[in-house]
């Protein structure tokens, strides 16, 4: 048993107590007072799990109604020979007072103290029948039900500074674990920078000792080409698969340079939404074939973006690719939707405005332990490429000032998401 529970079983008990001290005071032998102790000490310690089909507004309503119909039959059977608003027991109308101070706001807990003094005051009526009202009568009976509001007034206090505090606390663990995740995608961020680096630059130092090689095994195959092109049909084929692949080689070469070398951004404020479209006509030309539901959500308020068209366009159509190469021949959908935003990353006191572009497939999705890796160069899970595809793409979106993260989607497949600063805001900061 936590100890939560514990505590509301120590509560239940002394609810018990305290009205089994009440059964026993007079009149003791009225049975209908001692039924109604029993059915209120049972529904003020159950009175949620009672109400537990009832819809969360109406329920404290309810409860606040149900106990003070309770306190009034109470003040009915407890009477003896004096009326019943002469009743000692009149004390119970602080439960349903304490309870709607507890749980509703000013008005509220104005309105139900006003109908539960109302409920008991109702048992003037009957009594002015056969008794005479004095004025000290009157005078009672006004502070009776003044302490009723003046009980509800302190409560309320408490509980709505108490209800105030809980929330700066919940709005305050939200904002520490918002900045934990910004924390989290900033460090991730951080090391796969320094990754890319630190094997950009290998890459760029292994392929320039390459590229030297493979001209001169290319020259050679030319020559060897050209002298047996009439003796050796069969080394002249030879000759023609070394040179084709020598082509091949430099053009993987070339991709190594291209993710290597620093970027040479041609920026320029553009409509994000034109640069998505030629990505997906891309896809489309390259997968005609392919039964994909291209599904496109654009906000009307998204502010230009200072961006590399052509680079921004590669970005998107290698994501798109890997898309339909994930949702393969059966098809599937893609769902493309951009916002306006903003982002607060790593060290930065203020929110960057920008665009959010989100491109959800259905496809298998990504398994958690590849989520990080996926950009590191080289690293493929597909049988054929190298593995330059997403570092490119993420080089590409740090160069621009932007941030790119993965995750499984609402429901199968994965989704990538984007971020690009607004153009007015990149030029505002400068040259990064």
């Amino acid at each position: 048993m936590t100890e939560k529970q514990s505590k509301f079983a120590w509560i239940d008990f002394l609810w018990l107590a305290f009205l089994a001290g009440l059964a026993v005071l007079p009149p003791v032998r009225e049975i209908h007072k001692q039924v109604i102790l029993l059915t209120i000490g049972l529904f003020q310690i159950s009175d949620q799990r009672v109400l537990a089909s009832v819809p969360f507004p109406r329920r404290n309503i309810y409860s606040v109604l149900i106990k003070i119909l309770l306190a009034t039959l109470l003040i009915g059977h407890t009477t003896g020979a004096e009326p019943a608003i002469a009743s000692p027991y009149y004390l119970i109308y602080f439960l349903p007072v304490v309870s709607a101070a507890m749980l509703f706001e000013a008005p509220g807990m104005l309105f139900w103290t006003a109908f539960a003094s109302a409920a008991y005051c109702s048992y003037l009526f009957p009594a002015l029948a056969e008794f005479r009202l004095t004025p000290e009568g009157l005078t009672e009976l006004a502070m009776r039900v003044i302490f009723f509001f003046l009980a509800a007034v302190v409560v309320n206090r408490f509980a709505t500074e108490n209800r105030r505090q809980a929330l700066r606390y919940q709005n305050l663990a939200e904002t520490l674990a918002e900045t934990n995740r910004q924390l989290e995608r900033a460090q991730a961020e951080a090391r796969r920078s320094e990754r890319l680096a630190a094997l950009g630059q290998l890459s760029a130092g292994l392929a320039h000792e390459i590229r030297n090689p493979l001209a001169v095994i290319k020259g050679s195959a030319e020559m060897l080409d050209k002298k047996l092109a009439s003796a050796d049909p069969l080394a002249r084929e030879l000759a023609g698969y070394v040179s084709s692949e020598v082509n091949r080689l430099n053009a993987l070469v070339s991709r190594f340079l291209d993710f290597a070398r620093p970027a040479q951004l041609d920026l320029h404020a553009e409509e994000i939404t034109p640069i998505i479209e030629r990505a997906l006509k891309a896809a489309r030309d390259r997968w005609p074939e392919a039964i994909i539901a291209v599904e496109t959500a654009y906000a009307s308020d998204l502010p230009a973006v200072l961006v590399d068209a052509a680079l921004c366009e590669q970005v998107f159509t290698n994501v798109v690719i890997n898309a339909y190469e994930a949702m393969g021949a059966e098809g599937g959908k893609l769902n493309v939707l951009v916002s306006a935003s903003g982002s607060t990353l790593g060290d930065e006191k203020e929110t960057r405005r920008g665009v959010i572009v989100e491109l959800q497939d259905s496809g298998p999705g990504i398994p958690p332990e590849l989520r990080e890796q996926m950009f590191n160069p080289f690293f493929t899970t597909k049988r054929t490429g190298v593995g330059l595809g997403l570092s490119i793409v993420s080089k590409i979106v740090d160069d621009h000032g932007g941030w790119i993260d993965v995750a499984n989607g609402s429901g199968a497949g994965a989704c990538f998401r984007f971020f690009f600063p607004a153009a007015e805001q990149r030029t505002k900061a400068g040259p990064e």
